[in-house]
């Protein structure tokens, strides 16, 4: 594979990547065939021992996005850095993905469920003081006493499930992290 051959075959694999990061990287890429060059190696030569540029296409999109995701949070940050480690391999596919988006459900679960909590506690508050007969409390004291243990209820659970998704946030990163580490070693290994 020539030089041009590599570098846009890099290039169309950043796709999706600021066009100032895709110029950076390429220039780094065609600093490395001058140096190669320089050194009396052949553009083939140079090729062969950077390695595959699909594949590299693939860690520098998975690398850049989980810097960004650990520089600036966002669940958008976040499903980007997820699914370009999908890209990585198939083991990725099955192993990343499939838990993560359980993971994100039952979260989302457990928050909708502690919203509704408080909910609850806000519309026995007003059927309690408007003496409604949505619920049958036997005094009006009960039924405000239950209605405010629902809502702080509601209120705790949520925080404590905003606690648990701060704790996956970070998991989640690490574990993106030591994978794509995985990743890049076994592939110098290689090379």
């Amino acid at each position: 594979m020539t030089k041009n051959e590599f570098i846009e075959v890099l290039r169309a694999n950043l796709k999706g990547l600021p066009d100032e990061e895709i110029k950076d990287i390429l220039y780094d890429y065609h600093e490395h065939f001058l140096i190669g060059l320089s050194k009396g190696r052949t553009e083939e030569e140079i090729a062969s021992s950077l390695g595959n540029p699909k594949q590299l296409g693939k860690e520098i999109k998975a690398n850049y996005h989980l810097v960004k995701v650990e520089s600036s949070f966002s669940l958008r940050n976040l499903f980007q850095a997820v699914f370009a480690s999908v890209g990585l391999g198939f083991f990725n596919l099955v192993f990343v993905v499939g838990p993560f988006l359980v993971v994100v459900g039952t979260l989302l679960g457990l928050l909708i469920s502690g919203g509704a909590l408080s909910i609850t506690g806000v519309l026995l508050l007003g059927s309690s003081l408007t003496n409604s007969s949505l619920i049958e409390i036997p005094n009006i004291a009960s039924g405000i006493f239950l209605s405010l243990s629902l809502i702080s209820g509601g209120i705790l659970w949520t925080i404590g499930v905003l606690y648990l998704c701060r704790l996956f946030y970070h998991l989640t990163i690490k574990y993106l992290r030591f994978n794509l580490d995985i990743i890049s070693s076994r592939r110098n290994k290689h090379d």
